[in-house]
């Protein structure tokens, strides 16, 4: 039987994990979660000591980020958001950062699609 998937973005994981319970009901063939990130090397941990330590990059200066990979720092650090000039919230998409994926069988794929969609999915 043919397949189709469905990726799904979340702003909150806890809705994420509803609509896979629910989908899970439904019957997937396979199912995922995963937070992600614009870019890649994107940390949570500060980088930065204030008191006396050293200003690794605009980005983790600014961002709180934590920057492991040299090319996510240049990206940040380009970022509308790291530069004041923006709030950043220009974007429809702004605070998806949770990732559903799904693979059902097609003759399920409307009604899980209708599924992500009542829990607060955007495609």
């Amino acid at each position: 039987m043919a397949e189709k998937n469905i990726l799904a973005y979340f702003k909150s994981l806890e809705e994420a994990e509803q609509a896979a319970q629910k989908l899970s009901e439904l019957g997937v063939v396979d199912l995922s979660i995963d937070r992600v990130s614009r870019y890649p090397g994107q940390g949570t941990e500060r980088m930065l000591n204030t008191v006396g330590g050293e200003l690794p990059s605009l980005a983790g200066t600014i961002l709180d980020a934590d920057i492991t990979n040299r090319g996510a720092g240049i990206l940040l650090a380009a970022d509308v958001s790291a530069s004041g000039m923006s709030d950043g919230g220009q974007d429809d998409i702004t605070g998806r950062d949770i990732l559903l994926t799904v693979v059902v069988e097609e003759p399920k794929h409307h009604q899980a699609l209708h599924i992500v969609e009542q829990s607060g999915g955007m495609q």
